[in-house]
């Protein structure tokens, strides 16, 4: 079968397939911010407050992204970011622990966080002791160093690895190598920067058993590289392309059981801390009736970072047949 999806001028046929952007967004403020817990490198449970930053598109054009869609097509002025953090934290009330600053791309890139921002960021995120920023690897470098000598708390890195997958990883038109990506950790390492890998789970091209295979396989690299924390992210339609992919039957998002795997055998690596991405859960079961709790064992197991038991659903018998783990009964 020949496959829908272009081995040439990938960035202009996934920028041909996207729905229109969202608009009405205001630079001055962040186009989303909420609380949520999250076990730290201690092993506390902390208080973690996440930033949506309104700003500037990165310069890629990766396959599974929909982050574009809350984003600006022009550079915020300078002092717009900050207003935005202040602006968020103020309705935070109490204190978190911990923030993280979400930006639709790359902090590191200057067209989307102005360089000469850094230092009123630093004052507006010194609320924090502990602060989570995310970049392409292909931008880490001196610039993560200048940011972090201006915090008065600790700083940690997101990189999206994705998958180590050597077909799909190159399909998905981040243009990094797993090089990149190893030479980006270990320069966030020496520096004493934190660094999490974000993992898909299912991208396109792969099936189930397939997808389960690679996501644990890509855990395992990001540990080995240094990486202190994986965050394991369900692939979701409704950005164009994954939409036209899964017309044409080159993709499908993943069942609720194969992110429940993945995360059970990412834990049981004992490598570091893992996290599964519970948000629009929903959209991945297809049993209400067991959902509701399926959905808070993850949250638990993301809390607790142990594998807990599986409870057997009397509609679909979901934990009888997904087959049992490491650690798992």
């Amino acid at each position: 079968m020949v496959s829908v999806f272009p081995e040439q001028d990938r960035t202009a046929w996934i920028s041909a397939q996207r729905p229109p952007r969202q608009g009405g967004l205001d630079p001055f403020k962040p186009h989303g911010f909420f609380l949520e817990e999250e076990q730290a490198r201690s092993g506390r449970i902390v208080r973690s407050g996440v930033i949506l930053l309104t700003n500037q598109e990165c310069p890629w054009r990766c396959l599974m992204c929909d982050l574009w869609k809350n984003t600006l097509t022009e550079i915020v002025p300078v002092g717009a970011i900050p207003q935005q953090i202040g602006y968020a934290v103020a309705q935070f009330g109490s204190r978190p622990e911990q923030l993280k600053l979400y930006n639709s791309g790359s902090f590191f890139d200057p067209a989307a966080i102005p360089v000469a921002d850094y230092r009123a960021i630093a004052r507006e995120v010194s609320v924090a002791d502990h602060l989570i920023v995310e970049t392409h690897p292909r931008l880490v470098g001196d610039k993560a160093i200048r940011f972090r000598d201006l915090l008065s708390g600790s700083l940690e890195v997101a990189l999206g690895l994705e998958t180590v997958h050597p077909e799909v990883l190159p399909r998905l038109n981040k243009r990094f190598t797993l090089a990149h990506f190893a030479r980006a950790v270990e320069f966030l390492r020496h520096e004493g920067i934190g660094v999490r890998a974000f993992v898909l789970v299912k991208p396109p091209f792969l099936n189930e058993q397939e997808a389960l295979e690679s996501a644990v396989r890509s855990a395992e690299f990001a540990f080995s590289c240094g990486v202190d924390v994986v965050s394991l992210i369900p692939t979701r339609p409704g950005n164009g392309a994954l939409d036209r992919l899964r017309e044409a039957g080159e993709f499908a998002p993943p069942t609720l059981s194969t992110l429940e795997r993945a995360l059970e055998r990412a834990l049981d690596l004992r490598k570091g801390r893992v996290f599964a991405d519970t948000w629009d859960l929903a959209q991945f079961s297809a049993c209400p009736a067991c959902f509701v709790e399926r959905r808070n064992r993850l949250q638990a197991m993301n809390r607790q970072q142990i594998i807990l038991p599986r409870t057997a659903c009397r509609v679909c018998g979901e934990s009888q047949t997904s087959g049992s783990l490491g650690g798992v009964p």
